[in-house]
This record gives structure tokens, C-alpha cells and sequence, in this order.
């Protein structure tokens, strides 16, 4: 098992891991769509902070020697199911091969957050 840190993801809120390796698999923490260098979230939209969030997990994923392109499974939080159309814009523009994925409303989230998602990748 190996623990996956980099600086161009936000640091973690609290005792967890930006990610983990365990032989060819990533698994990501939830990702909110924090900004790495100012630790403030990304805007006030679901747009603004789906966009930091997948360039979050980016960042994450290729310090591991993978990119989105390998992910292959999401789970999204959506404070607000309204904002599905919106969050869906953004975040189909992040892969060219679909994940299988998950996504459901939460009552709320750290630092007021629109969205989280954590993915789980292959590295080959």
C-alpha cells in the first residue's frame, strides 16, 4: 500500500490520504473543489467548484502515474439535486471514456461545498 500526497491537490481537512495505491488501483479521498494555493473553494456555482474538484482529482491521479482516463468508477455528492444538469456539464467535459458512477444529495458538506467526488483508478 502505498499513500499518494501531492501539493497541487488540496491538503486533506482532516487524518485521511489524498489517495491510496494498493497494487494497481487507486482509490481517491473525496475531493471538494477547493483550491490547492489559497485554500478557499473554487466559486460560489456548482460549475466553478465541479471544474477545481476534477482538476483536484487530476492532480491526485497523475502524481500516481495515472490520469482520468483510467478511472473507472466515481461517487459524487451533490448538496442540491438541482444542480445535477449543471454538475453533469462540467464533469462530462473531464472524461472520454464514461465511469460507472454514483451520485446522490447530502445534507451538507466541509467548508460549505456544493460537490465531492472520489474516484477509483487503474494504474497500468
Amino acid at each position: 500500500m502505498k499513500i499518494i500526497q501531492t501539493t497541487n491537490a488540496p491538503k486533506a481537512l482532516g487524518p485521511y490520504s489524498q489517495g491510496i495505491q494498493v497494487d494497481r488501483l487507486i482509490f481517491t479521498s473525496g475531493q471538494l473543489g477547493i483550491i490547492p494555493d489559497t485554500g478557499e473553494l473554487a466559486g460560489e456555482d456548482v460549475a466553478s467548484q465541479t471544474d477545481q474538484v476534477l482538476k483536484n482529482l487530476s492532480a491526485i491521479l497523475q502524481e500516481s502515474g495515472t490520469s482520468l482516463d483510467k478511472v473507472f468508477k466515481t461517487t459524487c455528492f451533490l448538496l442540491e439535486m438541482k444542480d445535477f444538469e449543471e454538475f453533469n456539464r462540467v464533469y462530462e467535459g473531464y472524461f472520454n471514456v464514461k465511469p460507472a458512477r454514483s451520485c446522490v444529495a447530502v445534507k451538507e458538506m466541509a467548508k460549505g461545498a456544493l460537490i465531492e467526488i472520489e474516484a477509483i483508478a487503474v494504474c497500468e
